[in-house]
């Protein structure tokens, strides 16, 4: 595995020139509201597959958190493409069935971008991940108001595309569609007639966070599916191994390879990306050089210094979900790569006390209600990623046990992070 430069991990803007730079699509801001809505204890679900001990007590599930989860899901079924069976959503019908069959491919699945019919393999693959994550940690809570079983569906929606637009070790398909053609007509999918032609970046025009992105996506997934389904989640991992591979090798943002990207999911970096999949590989496989990767890429990854979690930028994510391995596994740790970790951990503990609102570093980048602002395009989205960051975190310290955070002198407990989590 290549070293990371400080190059690559600088450059990461939570504001960017054009409006869909700026706020990923309205489903993929739903994504993060189905982990950050699910706000009673965490029962850690992922601590199972880590060889971990459940310490917990749930709190009593809130009602209108549960009704907002399945309408949060629900939106996945309207968004679905391709042969729908058995789908919730009784005004949609089969579409997209062509998709890549001009490349020989299936990629009939997947989900459309927001009310276009454009798939953005970018912010999909984020969700995916982002949903997988919710379902590991939070998938018993999921389950008590009986719609575990349709956060798997809609995830494993998303991995067979993904899958899918992975033939061949060095080469991604991540998009379907014309976004200038599509987006100058309003249409159902259901009837859509233009052409619908795919993208693809490969040795010659690399896209290392698109294929980064994807990696994790699938690496996170092959957890949620490991029990269930051995076989599936093994052809998983043996896609993300590859594709981080593919992404870590040739090294080049899809952004400047294939510039027409830039008016809809503009990439401002993919450090940030390789450390996201190499966290989610080490979880998945306990790998150690995957570990070893993050470790070494840490000097790197703009520690002490906070980031606004989005689809664009994965640092405060990787932070703490690195973070849940010095609060469970870090005795297990040789020294070297848990002093490494520890600052993984003391930058999502900045984070942290950034969004406490009475903390002494409490960011000012907020309404006069409190609600997180950070930009004017889809401003939601970055609340709400944050809001999931929170009850994460604060989850971890009640589970391990750990009482109290310091910022700067004052101290919280994981309580103020769960308040500020539905404050949001």
């Amino acid at each position: 595995m290549k070293r990371i430069s400080e190059a690559e991990m600088g450059g990461k803007q939570a504001e960017t020139s054009n409006p869909m730079d700026r706020g990923s699509s309205i489903w993929c801001l739903l994504v993060l509201v189905i982990g950050a809505l699910v706000v009673t204890a965490a029962a850690l679900t992922i601590l199972k597959y880590l060889h971990f001990s459940k310490n917990n007590e749930a709190h009593p599930i809130n009602k209108k958190y549960a009704d907002a989860l399945e309408l949060a899901l629900q939106f996945f079924d309207v968004q679905k493409s391709g042969k729908l069976v058995d789908n919730r959503i009784p005004w949609r019908g089969d579409s997209g069935l062509q998709d890549g069959s001009e490349e020989n491919l299936d990629l009939s699945k997947g989900m459309y971008d927001a009310g276009d019919a454009i798939k953005f393999g970018f912010p999909m693959a984020f969700t995916a991940t982002v949903l997988s994550w919710s379902i590991l940690e939070y998938g018993d809570q999921m389950n008590a108001v009986k719609q575990l079983g349709y956060a798997y569906n809609s995830l494993r929606w998303i991995t067979d595309y993904l899958i899918n637009s992975h033939p061949s070790e060095n080469v991604l398909y991540f998009q379907v569609g014309d976004p200038g053609l599509d987006h100058k007509c309003w249409e159902r999918p259901e009837t859509m007639t233009e052409r619908r032609p795919v993208t693809q970046v490969n040795t010659s025009f690399p896209g290392t966070e698109v294929v980064a992105e994807t990696a994790a996506a699938l690496a996170s997934a092959s957890l949620v599916f490991k029990e269930n389904d051995p076989d599936y989640s093994s052809s998983l991992l043996t896609h993300a191994r590859q594709l981080f591979t593919f992404a870590d090798t040739y090294r080049a943002s899809y952004s400047i390879s294939i510039p027409q990207v830039q008016g809809f999911y503009n990439s401002t970096g993919y450090g940030d990306e390789l450390l996201w999949a190499a966290s989610w590989l080490y979880h998945a496989t306990r790998d150690d050089s995957y570990l070893r990767y993050v470790t070494n890429g840490q000097r790197f990854a703009n520690m002490e210094i906070t980031t606004w979690f989005s689809w664009d930028d994965k640092l405060a994510g990787t932070q703490v979900l690195l973070s849940r391995i010095i609060f469970f596994r870090a005795k297990d740790m040789p020294t070297v790569e848990n002093l490494d970790l520890q600052m993984y951990r003391k930058t999502a503990e900045l984070v942290m006390c950034g969004l406490l609102p009475d903390s002494p570093t409490a960011t000012s980048r907020r309404t006069d209600g409190g609600l997180i602002w950070i930009t004017e395009w889809n401003p939601l989205q970055h609340a709400v990623a944050s809001a999931f960051l929170a009850v994460l975190y604060s989850d971890y310290m009640l589970t391990s046990q750990t009482e109290t955070l310091y910022c700067s002198g004052n101290s919280y407990k994981p309580d103020d992070l769960r308040n500020f989590a539905i404050s949001q």
